[in-house]
C-alpha cells in the first residue's frame, strides 16, 4: 500500500510539474500574441513573467529573452537590451541545448546587424564572442567574428581588422600551419573580407596575392555572394592594370554570382562589364550572353545600354551626349535625390570614362584617315571635338604603338600616312631624349 501511496505521489508531482510548464508556454505564446499589438511594453511584460514564473532557467525563459532584447532593441533602449541579452547567454552554458543557443543566437546576431549604432555592434559582437569563449562553439565564434572585422571593414577601421582577421585565419589552419582543406568554405569567407580591404586601400600587391589564393581554393562551397564579392574585387584589380579582357570576366562571374545570390550589386557589375568590354575595343555586344538579357532595359543599365550602341556605332557625338546628359544629372542628384542613379554617380566608372573617350576617339580616328595619305589635324580636331593639341597627343601614341604608320608634320599641321620608318624613328628618338632629359633631372633633385 506504501509502494502505491508512493507511486501515486509521485506520479501527482509530475503532473504538477507538466502543468506548471504549459501554464508557462501558454504565457509566453499569449505575450508573442500581442507584439502584433499597438503598445510593445505589454509583451514586454508579458514576457518577463515568464521569466517569474519559471523557478529554475529553462527553455522557455531563454526564448522570452530572445523576445525582449528584440523588443529593447526596437524600443531604442539599448543598455537595457544588452542586459536581457547577457542573461540570454547565461542560459547557454547547462539550461538549453547548444543547437538551440546556436541557433536563437545566430537569428539575433542577424536581426541586430541591421543597426547603424556602430558602438552598439561592437558591444553586442564583443559580449557574444566571450559568452562563446566559455561555450566552444567554433562555428557561431566564426561567424560572430566575420561580423566584427565587416563592421570595421565599413567603419575603415583597418587595424582593427587586420588582428581579427589573423585569428580567422589561424582558425582555417592546421596544428601545423598549413591551411585545413575542410574549411575551404570558411577560409574562402575570409579572403572576401581581406580582398575587399586591399581594395579599399588600393594595396594591389597583396590584392594580386589573395586573389589568386581565392582562386585556388577547391574544396568548398561558398556562398554566391562570397565569391561575387571576390570576382568584383578581382575585375577592379584587374582594371587598374588595364587588363580589360580579365576585368569583363571577372565582372561577368560577378555578375552572375550576385545574379544567383539574390544581391543588387549584380548590376552594378554588370555595368562594370560593359565598361571593360568598350575598353577592350570588342565588337561583341555584351547583352548577347543569355544572362545579361534580361538587364538590358533595366533603368540602372539603360545609359550603359546607350553608351555600348554609340560606341559600336562610333558615334562620337551620341557617345559625348550621353556622358555629357549623365554628367549634368550627377552635378543636379543634390536636388533631385529620388531620380535613378547615373553613370557618373559611380566613382569607379568616373575614374576611366576619359579612357572610354579616349577610345572611342581612337576607333573614329583610325576610321577616318583610312582612305587617306595626307589629312590636316583641324579637320581631325573638327571630327573628334577636341583641340588640335589633343589630336597631335593622340597620333603621337598612335604612332609610338604601331596602329598608324606615319608621322606628324607640326610645321604644316598634316598627317603624313605611310612612311612608318621615318614616323616611328622620331617619336622613338624623342622619347627616348624625354627620359633621359627624366633621369638627368631626378639625379640633380636627389643631389641637391
Amino acid at each position: 500500500m506504501d509502494d502505491d501511496m508512493e507511486d501515486y505521489g509521485f506520479e501527482y508531482s509530475d503532473e504538477e510539474q507538466e502543468e506548471e510548464d504549459v501554464d508557462i508556454e501558454n504565457q509566453y505564446y499569449n505575450s508573442k500574441g500581442m507584439l502584433e499589438g499597438d503598445d510593445p511594453r505589454e509583451a514586454l511584460d508579458g514576457f518577463r513573467q515568464v521569466l517569474q514564473m519559471e523557478q529554475e532557467k529553462g527553455e522557455w525563459g531563454f526564448k522570452a529573452l530572445k523576445q525582449i532584447v528584440k523588443l529593447l532593441y526596437k524600443m531604442g533602449d539599448r543598455q537595457k537590451m544588452m542586459d536581457a541579452y547577457r542573461q540570454m547567454l547565461d542560459y547557454t552554458d547547462s539550461a538549453v541545448t547548444r543547437n538551440a543557443s546556436e541557433k536563437k543566437i545566430n537569428s539575433l546576431l542577424d536581426f541586430v546587424s541591421a543597426s547603424s549604432d556602430l558602438d552598439l555592434l561592437q558591444e553586442f559582437y564583443e559580449t557574444t564572442l566571450r559568452a562563446l569563449e566559455k561555450a566552444r562553439n567554433d562555428r557561431l565564434w566564426f561567424k560572430t567574428q566575420l561580423k566584427l572585422v565587416n563592421l570595421w571593414f565599413k567603419a575603415k577601421e583597418y587595424n582593427r581588422m587586420q588582428k581579427i582577421l589573423k585569428d580567422l585565419h589561424r582558425s582555417c589552419q592546421r596544428e601545423d600551419g598549413s591551411e585545413d582543406l575542410k574549411k575551404g568554405t570558411q577560409l574562402l569567407e575570409v579572403y572576401a573580407v581581406e580582398i575587399q580591404m586591399y581594395t579599399e586601400q588600393r594595396n594591389n600587391k597583396k590584392l594580386k596575392q589573395l586573389y589568386h589564393k581565392a582562386l585556388g581554393v577547391k574544396s568548398a562551397i561558398p556562398h554566391p555572394r562570397i565569391l561575387g564579392i571576390i570576382r568584383e574585387c578581382g575585375g577592379k584589380m584587374n582594371m587598374h592594370d588595364q587588363l580589360w579582357s580579365d576585368a569583363a570576366t571577372d565582372f561577368f562571374e560577378a555578375f552572375k554570382n550576385y545574379d544567383e545570390a539574390g544581391n543588387m550589386r549584380r548590376v552594378q557589375c554588370l555595368k562594370y562589364m560593359v565598361l571593360a568590354n568598350m575598353l577592350m575595343e570588342s565588337k561583341v555586344d555584351p547583352f548577347d550572353a543569355q544572362e545579361a538579357k534580361p538587364y538590358k532595359q533595366d533603368p540602372e543599365v539603360m545609359a550603359m545600354t546607350n553608351l555600348v550602341a554609340a560606341y559600336q556605332a562610333n558615334d562620337i557625338r551620341e557617345f559625348e551626349k550621353i556622358l555629357q546628359h549623365n554628367k549634368l544629372q550627377h552635378q543636379l542628384r543634390g536636388s533631385q535625390c529620388t531620380c535613378r542613379r547615373t553613370i557618373m554617380d559611380d566613382p569607379f566608372i568616373r575614374q576611366y570614362v576619359e579612357d572610354l573617350l579616349r577610345k572611342i576617339r581612337t576607333q573614329v580616328l583610325l576610321k577616318l584617315i583610312q582612305p587617306y595619305t595626307r589629312v590636316q589635324l583641324p579637320f581631325i580636331s573638327a571630327a573628334l571635338h577636341i583641340p588640335e593639341a589633343d589630336v597631335e597627343q593622340l597620333l603621337v601614341s598612335l604612332i609610338l604603338d604601331n596602329r598608324i604608320a606615319g608621322h606628324v608634320d607640326q610645321v604644316n599641321q598634316l598627317l603624313e600616312v605611310g612612311d612608318k620608318a621615318q614616323g616611328m624613328n622620331k617619336y622613338v628618338a624623342m622619347e627616348k631624349w624625354a627620359n633621359q632629359v627624366k633621369s638627368i633631372h631626378q639625379t640633380v633633385c636627389n643631389r641637391a
